[in-house]
């Protein structure tokens, strides 16, 4: 316990006393129990102050419960911890953000909707926030440092179920004529109207910005494929920075016109059209081979017709030498400048946001608790996302005579020193120190999978 308090010190600033006691119970809960992470399995395991009783066959949670709707300014206490604990002000750092998606049964829970599930593949009932984490380049780590509730206003609601009426007509109507429908006027690509998706993420972005302020010199913005349009590009460099993006693999590419102006009409902007698999070597980067199957990768500043600006795109060609088969993907960046090999290396480092979702929900509970008013549901996901941070401080002291240390040898070794306490407290005379130190070290490798 004593080495959690002194963690927490790092942002007892920022919270009364009352709370932070609250939360060091909880945390310390959360750490030693097993099974699912809600307000009672917390409370099964608490030390003395995390109380949980019954009345009137209705539970109560009490300090836990108070703790939980409790107001608690989560993205500041997430950048403090991180600046105390992990910012190293010489490496270089890329946001990344992604949504995740947590199913949910009942419907009483704030938020609770439709939202589509990648690991089920289909859409669900549940809860949807959208995160925001700080990726250390050189450690290929990925902290949280904040995450945002989407509740959809009713609005949203009627734009997708527009949105779903008009696919389902498109697919039962005639094929529509070739060509621009008649009446259509050009629509000038500066001028653009964010949907309420990219408003809600461009507010969560610019209070990252503000939090952080100057200790970190943040340039780009990682984010999956399906912001790899104009709109996105847009709203991000409205903040002054870079995206790195992924485009539709049936993305159309031209580079710029190079032949002579005739002299009439407006100057040609876009060349020939290319096909991403006949490529001219110009543009070719690097190539590699590895058991039958060879990468080349481009790079060049190509437009597409739905962005008024140039972009930096790298596509990765796979080509299978024995059946001729190939693949590629499309990347790119609106740096200009940014070199092919940092797009690749940026664009991949995002995925290490999806290892904090794992953790938040098979370890700290993002998948299992049963909260339901707005304040409780945002505390309940927050520390989900503190405790993926908070684990990883604790981790650093077991992980420098075991590298391979993980969060389920963590877990054992609290609930082993917590089995060890209980027991040494029953005892009518205390061991010595020695004895103690020995039986706290054997009862705390138990269930574990690597030595301390």
């Amino acid at each position: 316990m004593t080495e959690i308090l002194a963690l927490l010190q790092n942002i007892a600033p920022l919270i009364e006393k009352t709370i932070f006691r609250q939360m060091s119970q909880v945390i310390y809960g959360m750490l030693v129990a097993s099974g699912r992470m809600t307000m009672l399995g917390i409370s099964r395991w608490r030390e003395k102050g995390g109380s949980y009783t019954c009345a009137a066959r209705q539970c109560r949670c009490r300090s836990i419960q108070r703790f939980y709707q409790s107001v608690l300014p989560w993205k500041t206490i997430q950048w403090l911890f991180f600046r105390e604990c992990f910012l190293e002000p010489e490496d270089e750092y890329i946001a990344a953000g992604d949504e995740v998606v947590v199913s949910k049964a009942g419907k009483e829970t704030h938020g609770l909707d439709y939202f589509f599930s990648g690991i089920q593949q289909r859409v669900i009932p549940s809860l949807s926030f959208f995160a925001f984490s700080l990726v250390n380049i050189r450690e290929e780590r990925s902290y949280p440092m904040q995450a945002i509730q989407v509740v959809k206003s009713p609005e949203e609601k009627a734009v997708s179920k527009a949105k779903a009426e008009a696919k389902r007509i498109r697919k039962t109507a005639d094929k529509k004529k070739r060509g621009r429908p008649k009446g259509s006027k050009n629509k000038a690509k500066q001028e653009i109207v964010l949907n309420v998706e990219l408003l809600r993420i461009q507010k969560a972005l610019e209070s990252l910005l503000d939090t952080i302020g100057t200790s970190i010199n943040l340039k780009y913005v990682v984010l999956d494929g399906h912001f790899g349009n104009y709109p996105s590009a847009f709203m991000v460099t409205q903040a002054t920075l870079d995206l790195i993006s992924k485009m539709r693999s049936d993305a159309a590419l031209y580079p710029a016109f190079e032949g002579q102006y005739s002299g009439t009409g407006r100057p040609a902007k876009y060349g020939q059209k290319f096909d991403v698999h006949k490529l001219d070597a110009k543009y070719l980067k690097e190539t590699s081979s590895q058991d039958y199957l060879r990468t080349d990768i481009y790079q060049g500043q190509f437009y597409n017709k739905e962005f008024a600006f140039a972009l930096n795109v790298v596509i990765l060609l796979k080509t299978n030498l024995k059946t001729g088969a190939q693949a590629h993907v499309i990347l790119f960046s609106t740096d200009l400048e940014l070199v092919y090999d940092k797009i690749i290396k940026f664009y991949s480092l995002r995925f290490q946001i999806e290892f904090n979702f794992r953790d938040a929900k098979q370890y700290w509970g993002l998948e299992d608790f049963m909260n339901v008013k707005e304040t409780a549901v945002t505390n309940a996901a927050n520390l989900s996302f503190f405790m993926v941070n908070f684990s990883y401080a604790l981790l650093q002291p077991f992980r420098q005579h075991n590298p391979d240390y993980s969060i389920l040898d963590l877990k054992s070794h609290y609930r082993g020193c917590h089995y060890a306490f209980e027991t040494i407290k029953m005892l009518p005379q205390k061991p010595d120190a020695i004895l103690w130190a020995d039986i706290f070290q054997q009862i705390a490798r138990l269930g574990a999978i690597h030595s301390a």
